[in-house]
């Protein structure tokens, strides 16, 4: 997409810049420049050039006590003035005019236009035509005087290098909703024809990296009409009453170029709920205050489309939100396995692959991750095939690039001792061990005892064989006992415990506590919402909405779950002793080995 650029400075800026040159001209180049015109002599020298009749003429200042003159070049001359009785006789027989005539000095008046007036006249004059220029460019007589208040939406034009929806993958739900707006906008008759008129507003709701701007520039990409794009942010002005004056002139614009299509980004920004305590920002009300109007107020839009972006719909304000405004809610959550092999397909076109790649191995590796970590993944791997001096990225390539975004690069200069290696191996088998006795647990992928730069000193990657949009109690107890696993390996044989199991521990109580107060797992408390979640795309955080007594009760059953799952855990890992020492032992000497070889020494 070609990008339509505008000035990012107001006029203003300019004519200070101007203004600021012209008195320092003035007031410190002016009066230096012309005294460096005026030589001081002696008055010797004066008597000399008389006598020499190289004087053209002379001027005697009473007021300063100082002769001024020139020669025959016109050069002129200051000396002190002495007493000299046979001044007048020697500048008569020289023949040099003395006779109170001033020498060619100019008038203060004049002095005062061409110094001060003319330059203000030609600057107003240049100002008035930029001014003018400026104002037919932005889009007629209307603009805002110095640009203040203006919008300065970024306007996209149809670029054959522009993404198109080819380019996106793994939201196909959004993608179909947004193509029937292009296609509304190419063609309009057909939904005319049977009296349907499209939403006036959609809005792109999903966690972050999961491609909600880039489906707006797919947009951009496929529609034959204008596209509109500005950041929430950057309607809050300092001044009030600025971003409100922002938000008129993106609509006029918008109106004036209808159809088209305004996209704003991170549009909680400014569409935060009005909660109308004194003392609130009345610059961000005002602003969502006229962006209400502007999208259904007395005047109709028609013909403008507005998509906005946010990954904070809970903290929206309801009359943003209600039909007539933003009339469609697309989700754009995190892609599922398909939609994840879709996405590596996508950016692996942009590099070179090797042709025995599995993607759909790689999708079910990178569970749970977004568009944007995707993309990294892929990148990564090419990177890592340029360091290792190959022409094409391999399988190895993609599967430590997956272990590169999710724990970090190997540490070169970490080196354990070997009491801390062998604690690391039996703290890491006893997860994998622990997962691969249950049932309902994801088949063991990779263990590795090899530091990571994210603090990691080795890991346990489970993978699923496919999509799971739903899990049973017995699999969350299960996934409890396995975070537990690595910590009761380390009880068993060392007797001892170490810090290594601090992640392992907030996973596990952050799932207990989940069971018990939002997804009503425990039979003393039934089906009773113990606590809320906000922030449902940036992390999720909680607030608990009970009394102290049930809090109390509630941290005794979450330590009893935990507990529970621990000991079953033990239990696990005691029946299986044998078969922990031999693989704890081989991985201690390989540092890494794959789901394969810890099936093949579990089972042989």
């Amino acid at each position: 997409m070609n990008e339509v650029k505008r000035p990012k400075k107001p006029l203003i800026y300019y004519y200070g810049i101007v203004l600021l040159c012209l008195l320092l001209f003035n007031l410190i180049a002016m009066p230096w420049l012309a005294q460096r015109r005026i030589q001081e002599v002696d008055y010797g020298t004066f008597i000399s050039m008389t006598e020499e009749k190289d004087v053209d003429q002379v001027e005697i200042q009473d007021d300063t006590n100082t002769i001024l003159f020139t020669d025959k070049d016109g050069a002129i001359y200051k000396t002190a003035r002495v007493e000299d009785a046979d001044l007048t006789q020697r500048l008569y027989n020289a023949g040099i005019s003395f006779h109170g005539q001033e020498i060619q000095q100019t008038s203060p008046l004049l002095s005062f236009l061409l110094s001060w007036v003319l330059p203000m006249v030609i600057f107003i004059g240049i100002g008035q035509y930029m001014s003018k220029k400026l104002m037919e460019r932005a889009g007629g007589k209307n603009s805002l005087a110095f640009g203040m208040g203006k919008s300065n939406a970024k306007v996209y034009v149809k670029s054959s290098e522009g993404i198109k929806f080819s380019d996106v993958a793994g939201e196909e739900e959004a993608k179909e909703n947004l193509t029937e707006i292009v296609d509304y906008l190419h063609n309009p008759e057909k939904y005319k024809e049977i009296g349907a008129s499209m939403p006036k507003g959609i809005l792109l709701v999903g966690p972050p990296g999961t491609g909600k701007t880039m489906l707006a520039k797919a947009v951009a990409g496929e529609a034959n009409v204008p596209f509109f794009s500005m950041s929430g942010s950057e309607f809050v002005e300092m001044f009030v009453g600025m971003g409100a004056s922002k938000v008129r002139d993106l609509f006029r614009q918008a109106k004036e170029k209808a159809p088209c299509i305004v996209f704003i980004d991170e549009i909680d920004a400014i569409g935060k709920k009005r909660d109308g305590q004194i003392g609130g920002n009345d610059e961000r009300e005002q602003t969502l205050n006229q962006l209400l109007t502007e999208m259904d107020g007395f005047e109709g839009n028609t013909g403008v489309i507005i998509l906005a972006a946010t990954n904070r719909p809970e903290s929206l304000d309801p009359a943003l939100l209600r039909p007539g405004r933003f009339d469609r809610r697309v989700p754009v959550e995190l892609p599922d396995l398909k939609g994840r092999e879709d996405i590596l397909k996508v950016h692996a076109r942009k590099i070179k692959v090797a042709d025995d790649v599995d993607f759909n191995k790689i999708a079910r590796m990178a569970s749970g991750a977004s568009g944007a970590e995707l993309a990294n993944i892929v990148n990564e791997a090419a990177l890592r095939a340029v360091r290792d001096g190959r022409k094409c990225a391999t399988q190895s390539d993609l599967e430590e690039s997956i272990e590169v975004v999710i724990a970090g690069y190997q540490k070169k200069n970490a080196i354990l001792t070997d009491k801390e290696k062998m604690i690391v191996s039996y703290h890491e088998i006893g997860h994998a061990l622990v997962a691969a006795r249950q049932t309902n647990s994801a088949p063991v992928q990779k263990i590795t005892i090899v530091p990571r730069t994210s603090g990691a000193l080795g890991y346990t990657m489970q993978v699923d064989e496919g999509n799971h949009y739903l899990m049973s109690k017995e699999e969350m107890e299960n996934k409890i006992a396995t975070y537990t696993g690595g910590r009761a390996a380390e009880e068993i044989v060392f007797g001892s415990v170490t810090t290594g199991a601090s992640n392992d521990i907030e996973q596990a109580t952050k799932l207990a506590r989940a069971m018990i107060t939002r997804y009503g797992m425990n039979k003393d408390f039934d089906m009773v919402a113990l606590e809320t979640q906000t922030n449902q795309y940036l992390g999720g955080d909680t607030s608990l909405m009970c009394s102290a007594e049930t809090q109390r009760e509630i941290d005794q059953k979450v330590m009893e779950l935990v507990k529970k799952q621990h000991e079953k855990a033990a239990a696990i890992l005691l029946d299986n002793r044998e078969k922990l020492d031999e693989l704890s032992y081989y991985l201690y000497e390989h540092e890494t080995i794959t789901g394969e070889e810890f099936m093949k020494i579990l089972n042989g």
